[in-house]
């Protein structure tokens, strides 16, 4: 029996007639690199819990990190169904590569270059885009999660510098990383950005290893003990919550695009495996309760696709809402999750094995439902959108 990696996607509603030219030769370029790139080296790399080598620099050569960023500043000036599509096909090689490829871009670059000076978005974007350099985000902390505005880490003003001190946690590339935008309160208790460069002393990264889900991806802390941030490394273009949850709107997006990559890739290895298989002399595919699941995967990944386009098409004229795009990485996260699930159940014994990806993914989805806002927490902001009443 042979597994034939995925050449082609779903589109049973006609969607690739929506996209453009440049949308679909950006899809293409991304889904071959995966195919070349991440494809031989994925399951090695997540059952030995080590990240794939170079692949910041490699996401940055085929234009992954940043590409809404404008052309001046290392970007492409691409629009967000690019951005999208290219999260798709990122995710159907491993949430672990989406994920790098979205901390650098939404929650990283684009805090820079929405709140950044112009010294700020020289200094750093272009290198950032090229994936010379790589940065992570500052947010969760061990006692605040869905809560970050009652976030502990805090900063003072010392005159010529600032002095930061506190913890993050569950950090993507903090390991690896030579920058982190940190949200800390000032001395009001008003949340401000920091860029935090590695070499500041008193600023560590440990590693947070054991992890059963995003094993091809470092995770770790970001540990401030008296920091010494010079004041050029404050974000001067925004203050409050607004700052990072604005990042976390960014990154939810590319997260509902994403999520129906790796869909795509437990759907149509199913759908594979469910012709060869043979049992009581005939494909398993012929039985009823496959061709239920088989059909429920295409409607779902569908319905996710067709959601997330006109999400695009709403970001690009900005009037896409926070509690739009919670209700897409909501619904989409939770279609995946459930169809690695039950395409593992098509497989049988052998979906568990590291020749199929259905075990991977499904692990993955586990940390993807839970950061960037949990399952339950979209719920309540769909919740709050419906009645006017905060139920946090």
């Amino acid at each position: 029996m042979s597994y034939y990696p995925l050449t082609s996607i779903p589109d049973y509603y006609g969607i690739d007639a929506l996209l453009t030219e440049e949308h679909k030769l950006i899809r293409q370029s991304v889904r071959d690199w995966v195919e070349s790139f991440v494809m031989p080296q994925i399951d090695q790399a997540a059952q030995n819990h080590t990240d794939i080598p170079n692949l910041m620099r490699e996401l940055g050569k085929i234009g992954a990190l940043g590409p809404y960023i404008p052309v001046q500043y290392g970007g492409s000036g691409l629009d967000q169904i690019s951005y999208g599509l290219i999260m798709q096909e990122l995710e159907r090689g491993d949430s672990a590569v989406r994920s790098a490829a979205s901390v650098q871009s939404s929650l990283v670059m684009f805090p820079i270059n929405e709140f950044g000076s112009e010294e700020q978005k020289m200094k750093y974007l272009p290198k950032l885009a090229a994936g010379e350099m790589i940065g992570s985000f500052g947010l969760t902390e061990p006692n605040h999660g869905s809560d970050p505005g009652s976030m502990e880490t805090y900063f003072k003003d010392m005159g010529d510098h600032y002095l930061l001190n506190g913890a993050k946690m569950w950090i993507t590339n903090s390991p690896l990383c030579d920058i982190a935008v940190v949200w800390a309160k000032n001395e009001e208790g008003k949340v401000q950005g920091l860029i935090v460069e590695r070499g500041m002393e008193g600023f560590t990264t440990p590693e947070t290893h054991n992890k059963w889900s995003l094993r091809a991806s470092k995770t770790g802390e970001l540990v401030f003990n008296n920091v010494k941030v010079p004041k050029e490394n404050l974000l001067p273009g925004v203050t409050g919550l607004k700052g990072p949850l604005s990042c976390l709107n960014s990154a939810r997006y590319g997260i509902s695009w994403g999520v129906i990559g790796a869909a795509i890739d437990c759907h149509c290895t199913a759908v594979q495996y469910s012709k060869e298989r043979k049992q009581f002399g005939k494909p398993i595919g012929s039985y009823q309760l496959q061709q239920k699941k088989l059909a429920e995967f295409l409607t779902e990944i569908t319905k996710a696709q067709l959601l997330c386009l006109q999400l695009g098409n709403l970001k690009n004229a900005h009037k896409a809402t926070p509690a739009q795009i919670s209700m897409a990485k909501r619904n989409n996260v939770h279609m995946a999750i459930e169809i690695a699930r039950e395409s593992r159940q098509i497989l049988g014994g052998m979906g568990i094995m590291g020749e199929f990806p259905m075990m991977r993914h499904a692990a993955n989805l586990e940390s993807v439902i839970t950061y960037e806002g949990t399952h339950d927490v979209h719920l309540l902001i769909t919740g709050l959108d419906i009645t006017g009443i905060n139920a946090f």
